[in-house]
C-alpha cells in the first residue's frame, strides 16, 4: 500500500513510538536506525497484517507459538468464554475446571509414565522446574552428590539462568558465563556432523557411546540428561536420528540418570508426530511443553513427570520435602482455557495427517537449492525444514558471522510478504498448520529468491 507525501504513515508513526519506550528482545537496537521495524496491527490465518495494510506470511509462527493461525476462532471464543467466569486464581490451595480438564488431557497425550503435570508461564521457566525438580528428587532420595546436568553441544533450553547453563548456544551464553552453574557437555548427535558414508542413525549411536562414556567418568554426581529431542531448534535447526533417545533412555537407566525431554519448540506435532519423543519410543522422566501448548494465544508452559518424581515429594509438612517452586499465574484459566482449545483443535481432524501433505509440498518446493553451490543441505523434521547456506557447498566452509547473509534473507522477505527469521546462515520454515498450498508456494518462491540474493557475492 503506497502513500503519497501528504497522507499519514500509520506504520511510521507506531515504529516513531516505539522507539520512544520499547527494549525489543534478542534485538540490537541500534540496527533499527537503518532496518526498518514491522508494526503489526492484525492477523488472520497464516497471516500478519501492519497498520498500512501490507500483508506477511508468517512463515515461523511467530517464533514457533502459532499452531492453528492468527485469532483462530475456536480458541479465541473458548479465551472469550473463560473471561467471563474466571480470569485468575491462585494455584495454591485452589484448583478450577481448566487446569484439571487439561492436566488430564496432556497426561492422555504424551507418553506412557507422565502422570503428574506442573505449571509454570513459559519455556525457560519450565526448564527451570524440571531442572529443580530433578535435583531435588535425588536430594530427597538421599543423594546429595547428584547435582551436575549434561547436556548436548550446540543445544539452547533458554534464557533463565538455569536453562541458559544448560545450553551451549555461545552467542546467547557467552555473556553471563560467570553467572552460570557448570554443567557437563555431551557431543552433539547432530546428522550434519557425521562422516561420509555414516549413516545419520550410526552417527546418533556413537554419539550416544560417548554421552556414556561422559557419565561414567562422573557416575553419582549426575541428576539429569538434557535434550530437544529430534532438532536442536535454537542451534541452527540442527537435526538428528531417533536412534540417538532409543539409546539415551536406555544408558540414563543404566546410570539411574534423569531423561528431560525439551519439547517446548518441538512438541504439538512439529516433527510429524505430536510428541518427538514418540519417534524413538521412549518416555522421558520431564516433558517440557510450552509454546505451541496454547496456540500461539497466551504464555502458558508445563512440566510432565512420573508418579515416582511426585511420590518423592509427598510427604508431611515438617520433613521439608515439598517442591516450594511457584509463580503467580501458574495454571491460569483463561491459558488453560486456550490450551485445551487447542487440542480440541488436534482432536477435530487429522492434523498430523495433513501436515504430512504439508511438509512433502514445503520439501518439493525447495528442490530446486539440491544442487545450490552454498546450500550445503537441506533437511526436515515434519513441519520443519532448514537450508544451511554455506561459502561453497562441496567444503562446507561457513560464511563468517560477521556477514550477517541471514538478514539479506529476512529483507528480502520483507519486501515479498513473507516473515522470515534466519538462525545466522540457516533459512527455515516453521508455518502454522493452517498454511496452503499457495502460501507454500509463495513461502519456498520467496525463500529460494532470498538465498540467490544473501549468497550473490560469495
Amino acid at each position: 500500500m503506497d502513500l503519497s507525501m501528504n497522507e499519514r504513515n500509520p506504520n511510521a508513526e507506531m515504529v516513531a513510538r516505539d522507539l520512544d519506550c520499547v527494549w525489543h528482545p534478542c534485538t540490537q537496537m541500534k540496527d533499527h536506525e537503518w532496518l526498518p521495524m514491522v508494526p503489526i496491527r492484525r492477523g488472520a490465518g497464516a497471516w500478519l497484517e501492519d497498520f498500512n495494510g501490507r500483508r506477511y506470511l508468517d512463515a515461523i509462527s511467530s517464533w514457533w507459538v502459532n499452531l492453528f493461525g492468527h485469532a483462530n476462532p475456536v480458541i479465541g471464543n473458548a479465551v472469550r468464554r473463560q473471561l467471563e467466569t474466571l480470569e485468575h486464581v491462585m494455584l495454591a490451595g485452589f484448583t478450577h475446571e481448566p487446569v484439571v480438564e487439561l492436566s488430564e488431557r496432556l497426561v492422555a497425550a504424551t507418553p506412557a509414565g507422565l502422570d503428574r503435570v506442573f505449571y509454570a508461564d513459559n519455556g525457560s521457566s519450565a526448564v527451570e522446574v524440571a531442572l529443580k525438580m530433578s535435583f531435588h528428587y535425588w536430594l530427597n532420595q538421599g543423594e546429595p552428590g547428584r547435582q551436575r546436568f549434561v547436556a548436548l553441544e550446540n543445544s539452547y533450553h533458554g534464557e533463565t539462568l538455569g536453562a541458559l547453563a544448560v545450553g551451549d548456544v555461545g552467542l546467547y551464553k557467552d555473556t553471563y558465563r560467570p553467572l552460570l552453574m557448570e554443567c557437563l557437555l555431551a557431543p552433539s548427535p547432530d546428522a550434519y556432523l557425521r562422516e561420509a558414508g555414516e549413516s545419520p542413525a550410526d552417527f546418533a549411536r556413537r554419539r550416544a557411546a560417548e554421552l556414556e562414556a561422559l557419565l561414567e567418568r562422573h557416575a553419582g554426581e549426575v541428576c539429569a540428561v538434557i535434550v530437544e529431542p529430534l532438532v536442536q531448534c535454537a542451534g541452527h535447526m540442527r537435526m538428528y536420528d531417533p536412534a540417538y533417545l532409543v539409546e539415551l533412555r536406555a544408558i540414563c537407566d543404566r546410570h539411574r540418570v534423569h531423561l528431560i525431554a525439551d519439547e517446548i519448540a518441538v512438541g504439538f506435532g512439529r516433527t510429524g508426530t505430536m510428541f518427538a519423543c514418540e519417534q524413538a519410543g521412549i518416555s522421558p522422566d520431564f516433558m517440557c511443553l510450552s509454546k505451541g501448548l496454547t496456540g500461539g494465544f497466551l504464555p502458558l508452559s508445563a512440566v510432565l513427570t512420573s508418579e515416582d518424581v511426585y511420590a518423592a515429594f509427598y510427604d508431611d509438612y515438617t520433613t521439608l520435602r515439598a517442591f516450594l517452586h511457584s509463580h503467580s499465574y501458574t495454571g491460569n484459566p483463561l491459558a488453560c482455557a486456550a490450551a485445551l482449545a487447542t487440542l480440541d483443535l488436534f482432536a477435530a481432524s487429522d492434523v498430523l495427517e495433513k501436515n504430512r501433505a504439508r511438509a512433502a509440498a514445503l520439501r518439493a518446493g525447495v528442490a530446486a537449492l539440491e544442487d545450490h553451490p552454498h546450500v550445503a543441505e537441506i533437511r526436515q523434521a515434519g513441519m520443519i525444514l532448514a537450508m544451511e547456506m554455506v561459502r561453497d557447498a562441496r567444503t562446507r566452509e561457513p560464511y563468517p558471522w560477521q556477514e550477517r547473509r541471514g538478514l539479506k534473507v529476512y529483507q528480502h522477505a520483507l519486501e515479498k510478504g513473507v516473515l522470515l527469521r534466519p538462525l545466522a546462515h540457516v533459512v527455515y520454515f516453521m508455518p502454522p498448520y493452517v498454511i496452503d498450498e499457495e502460501e507454500i508456494a509463495l513461502l519456498t518462491r520467496t525463500a529460494i529468491e532470498g538465498i540467490d540474493v544473501a549468497t550473490r557475492e560469495a
